[in-house]
């Protein structure tokens, strides 16, 4: 008698609902947020870069649409495992392509790739989680989910930013110091533009970055603007001339601007400009002193580098003397095998309230950008492929989880039409559409500029970050205090409704972005300063955020609710992809302080629309019927 062997166990939910969450989030922060990071470290302006990194919305925009694709064609699982495949694939396509001269157009093709990958992932993730798990396991897990889904985004926005800054500080030549003081003895800079020192004999051993001098002496009594205008605009053409920058990224000075360095703005551009937008802080009115060193490399570099001009501490601490000297030129540099013996200007600017002598220490920096970039994508493509060969083996194979039969797609089309005209019946439609998309409005465009802001040098409006502080500060502080707030908004509207806490949720996602006029006004040192604001805000987005979340649940309850709240979230992604657009362009006319003044006041129309949306007062109460 021969003995039926037991079949097998199929793994149970804590062996693939935690990597599958984690591998719904990655390649999502990747395309929207880490993506904006990259394209800055790479010296891509603001206005191209929130343009076209908004326009990586549009698969979740349109995401409800081919979701029947998924449904009738192959199993969920089969789409699981062969997307993280295309994902591994793109992220490696990805890191092939940032070292290219066209880095900038491959790599948005890349992006897309991801995008839309990404986006039909999460149709057959939560597909599939529907089909492999009993409603007490949904239950059960649904928090898990949404954890692992937070550590994806802490691991891409967090760790995986801090992993490139580190390789960027790593991988470039030897950097150097220089010391900055303001000496009453100091001769002040009144020529033009003072010719480079001849080039040094420096030793082998490969290409390292000199500064000359590597003490710089400021006078510290004050400049005529003329002068410092003059002085300025000598610098940032010798540097435009080398190619150590490109000439659009140079700061707005009319007075100082050579002709054909930009194009010509139109009446708006130059409206705007004209009222709103800072004048050069270095040349506006008399200043303070300025002081300039030329930096070169002693030998060609293998690829081009970036040098980072900025003060010598760890995370901002011991930097309390670099607030009295700002960058004013020269902040960014890229050093290639053409322009690598050619001098390049860095400009610094005493404090005019400065009257005793005072010093402080920065670094130059020269990292290899897209190298750091390449190898994190590249691990992360690898990690993908890793993530596609585990899921194929530890995958359940639910019985639900079959193809559908193709003859079936014309009537699930018709009735996906029927059920898409029943949406737009419900009561009150227009409120509720202009909810959906201006309750994030301010929002949407906040989230674009700040990574630019906090890696933009202070000359330029921006607080001066590296790309690990960065990380560190937004990317795994910030979400945690963004998670925090979701979570504490979550259980406060299941306790009493999110009628009572509507308006608080409302001041919360809004009222903090206050935060980010005075970090642009004041361009702390504290690094920990910094973290805190950030976190605030975070803080009270997610908590506000949640507000958002459950009323989607409440436009979409009904008979066809899943469909219905796919469509919901079609128009959320509309709602942050088309104010991300112009975010950048607009920051580019008015200025930091003065965009995140307009921040401010594009929170209106999310206060105005709250007023008039209908809600119940017992809706989102544990025991009410329609969560």
């Amino acid at each position: 008698m021969t003995v039926k062997p037991p079949s097998k166990t199929p793994p149970g939910p804590w062996a693939w609902v935690p990597s599958l969450y984690l591998a719904e989030g990655l390649p999502y922060v990747v395309v929207m947020t880490v993506a904006a990071i990259m394209y800055k470290g790479l010296g891509v302006s603001n206005t191209d870069l929130a343009l076209y990194t908004s326009w990586l919305y549009l698969p979740w925009v349109l995401k409800p649409f081919w979701s029947p694709v998924v449904d009738i064609l192959g199993t969920r699982r089969a789409w699981i495992a062969g997307l993280q495949v295309v994902v591994g694939g793109g992220l490696a396509a990805l890191a092939f392509t940032l070292p290219t001269t066209h880095f900038f157009q491959s790599s948005l093709a890349c992006l897309w790739l991801l995008a839309f990958s990404s986006a039909t992932q999460d149709i057959a993730i939560d597909g599939f989680y529907l089909l492999a798990t009993t409603e007490r396991e949904q239950a059960y897990f649904v928090g898990i989910r949404s954890t692992f889904y937070r550590v994806a985004t802490i691991f891409g926005q967090g760790l995986l930013v801090m992993l490139a800054g580190w390789l960027q500080t790593h991988s470039g030549v030897p950097g150097v110091a220089v010391v900055v003081r303001a000496a009453p003895e100091a001769p002040a800079l009144r020529r033009p533009f003072l010719p480079p020192p001849a080039l040094t004999t420096s030793p082998a051993g490969g290409p390292h970055l000199f500064a000359q001098p590597e003490l710089v002496l400021i006078a510290p009594e004050p400049l005529p603007a003329p002068v410092a205008r003059e002085l300025l605009a000598a610098a940032r053409s010798n540097n435009v001339h080398f190619g150590f920058r490109p000439a659009e990224a140079a700061p707005a000075m009319p007075s100082a601007a050579a002709p054909g360095n930009s194009p010509r703005p139109n009446a708006l551009e130059a409206f705007l400009r004209a009222r709103f937008h800072p004048p050069a802080k270095a040349a506006a009115t008399a200043g303070g002193n300025l002081g300039l060193a030329f930096l070169r490399l002693s030998a060609p570099p293998a690829r081009p580098v970036v040098v980072q001009v900025g003060p010598k501490a760890n995370f901002g601490l011991g930097a309390a003397n670099e607030k009295n000297f700002a960058v004013a030129e020269g902040a960014r540099l890229t050093f290639t095998s053409e322009n690598w013996s050619q001098p390049a200007a860095v400009v610094w600017q005493v404090d005019p309230k400065l009257h005793a002598a005072t010093e402080a220490g920065f670094e130059v920096r020269a990292g290899n950008v897209p190298l750091s970039w390449s190898v994190t994508f590249g691990l992360l493509a690898v990690v993908f492929f890793l993530f596609a060969a585990y899921h194929q083996m530890m995958l359940p194979k639910p019985a639900g989880d079959q193809p559908g039969q193709v003859a079936t797609l014309g009537r699930f089309w018709r009735e996906f039409g029927r059920t898409f005209a029943d949406f737009f019946r419900k009561e009150r439609i227009g409120v509720l559409l202009l909810f959906l998309l201006t309750y994030r409005f301010a929002e949407a465009q906040l989230v674009k500029m700040v990574t630019p802001f906090l890696l933009d040098s202070r000359a330029l409006g921006g607080l001066g970050l590296s790309p690990g502080q960065v990380g560190f500060a937004y990317g795994t502080v910030g979400i945690l205090a963004l998670t925090a707030g979701g979570l504490l908004g979550g259980f406060l509207a299941a306790r009493n409704g999110l009628k009572f806490w509507l308006w608080p949720m409302v001041c919360a996602i809004h009222l903090p972005d206050a935060v980010f006029v005075w970090l642009a006004t004041a361009q702390p040192d504290s690094f920990w300063l910094i973290s805190l604001g950030l976190a605030v805000e975070q803080f009270g987005y997610g908590f506000g955020f949640a507000a958002y979340m459950l009323y989607m649940i409440r436009i979409a309850r009904g008979r066809q609710a899943t469909a219905h709240y796919a469509i919901c979230t079609g128009f959320m992604a509309l709602g942050m992809m088309v104010p991300g657009m112009f975010s950048g362009w607009l920051q580019e006319q008015v200025g930091y302080q003065n965009f995140f003044i307009w921040v401010l006041l594009a929170t209106v129309p999310g206060f105005l629309v709250v007023y008039f949306i209908p809600l119940e007062a017992d809706f989102g109460r544990r025991q009410s019927p329609d969560l």
